[in-house]
């Protein structure tokens, strides 16, 4: 049974301008520890990439906060919610701490994808009941 459906697109200029004026401390603040190594990397090698890794992100935690109906209050957090892949490239979400804990006293399960295009990034999450 679904349990909520959440979207999101972020324009990826102002997730750079975000960036331009914070620095890595945006990265931080949005990113978990997983998701921050993988970030390090891909900005690293390709600044851009790591632009879009960024706002593909903050987008689908977005999308995630609005399919569990909380926005982003506790238990909600940047950092305990992580979007990671699978080998498969298959985009998951990683929940952690209190979060982690409130989802799964839900019941809950969750189906995230994500893309982006030169200026957007765009999310789309389903939660789910298990039954």
């Amino acid at each position: 049974m679904i349990y909520g459906i959440g979207t999101d697109i972020c324009d990826i200029r102002r997730i750079a301008a975000t960036f331009e004026r914070q620095g890595e401390r945006f990265a931080h603040k949005v990113l978990g520890e997983a998701e921050f190594a993988i970030w390090q990397a891909r900005s690293a090698r390709w600044p851009k990439r790591g632009l879009r890794y960024l706002a593909t992100r903050f987008s689908a935690k977005e999308a995630f906060s609005k399919a569990v109906g909380m926005g982003m209050r506790m238990p909600m957090s940047w950092r305990l919610c992580e979007i990671l892949n699978e080998k498969s490239g298959k985009p998951v979400i990683v929940l952690h701490g209190g979060l982690k804990d409130w989802f799964e006293a839900q019941g809950l399960t969750a189906h995230v994808t994500v893309t982006d295009e030169t200026d957007y990034a765009a999310s789309f999450v389903v939660v789910e009941r298990k039954e």
